[in-house]
């Protein structure tokens, strides 16, 4: 089961959240060393601060990054920082919301426009993720939908996240589709990483990736950008580019 409690207006990333850099930032922000338990932890510290803009009981945070960049990874850790310091959390893996296989195959099964477009069900990320999480909501979250494995409906019960609860929703292509998060995060690979840690079975993604760089700015919109190009070493902007720091 993906999601683990650790105890309104869309926005779009492209059209501007309200909190990342400006588009076309990236090259003049200082990037600054930092191990992962202390990015853990301090992104925990801030998360733990930020109030819903709509007005609701539930921030909702996205960690954006391709698979081979472990956005999810980076989600758990700050989960398990914000448990700690007693604030419930729930972690979502976008990919267990991926669409049936007769629908997410039907152009082929490397069909680009497809995976960046029509491979994750974003009707039912609303409806079963946000929806419960919006202003008079109840707060019980399903946890994923769908098995890839055994292309059928996977039945996990749903998880009741306390209000104060942070949802945090990780995976590839999170920033282009009018999710309504209240603060994003985004771990960026330069293109020559991401291909060298991309399985080859999975190359033909990678024009994806370089559609959502020219098209969302993930690195430029972000409120966090981390660089995680050599996975022992990350390197991240602080928060909203302000050169790290608690």
């Amino acid at each position: 089961m993906a999601c683990r409690v650790a105890r309104k207006g869309r926005v779009r990333a492209d059209a501007g959240s309200g909190h990342g850099r400006p588009p076309g930032i990236m090259g003049r922000v200082r990037l600054e060393a930092i191990t992962w338990e202390r990015l853990g932890d301090l992104l925990a510290e801030r998360l733990a601060d930020v109030r819903p803009e709509d007005g609701g009981s539930w921030p909702r945070i996205a960690f954006d990054g391709a698979p081979a960049a472990r956005p999810g990874e980076l989600a758990e850790r700050v989960a398990g920082a914000l448990r700690l310091r007693g604030r419930p959390a729930c972690t979502v893996d976008v990919e267990g919301f991926l669409r049936p296989a007769s629908l997410r195959l039907e152009h082929g099964r490397e069909d680009v426009d497809a995976y960046y477009a029509g491979w994750f069900d974003t009707g039912a990320l609303w409806r079963e993720v946000f929806g419960p999480l919006e202003p008079g909501g109840d707060g019980r979250v399903l946890p994923d939908l769908w098995d890839p494995d055994t292309d059928r409906a996977t039945r996990s019960p749903r998880v009741t996240l306390p209000p104060g609860g942070l949802l945090l929703l990780h995976g590839p292509l999170l920033l282009h589709h009018w999710f309504p998060f209240d603060r994003t995060v985004h771990v960026q690979l330069s293109s020559s990483a991401l291909r060298r840690r991309t399985p080859s079975g999975a190359h033909w993604t990678l024009p994806a990736f370089e559609r959502y760089e020219a098209e969302a700015d993930p690195s430029g919109t972000a409120d966090v950008l981390v660089r995680a190009d050599d996975p022992r070493r990350p390197a991240w902007t602080g928060w909203g580019g302000d050169g790290g720091g608690g």
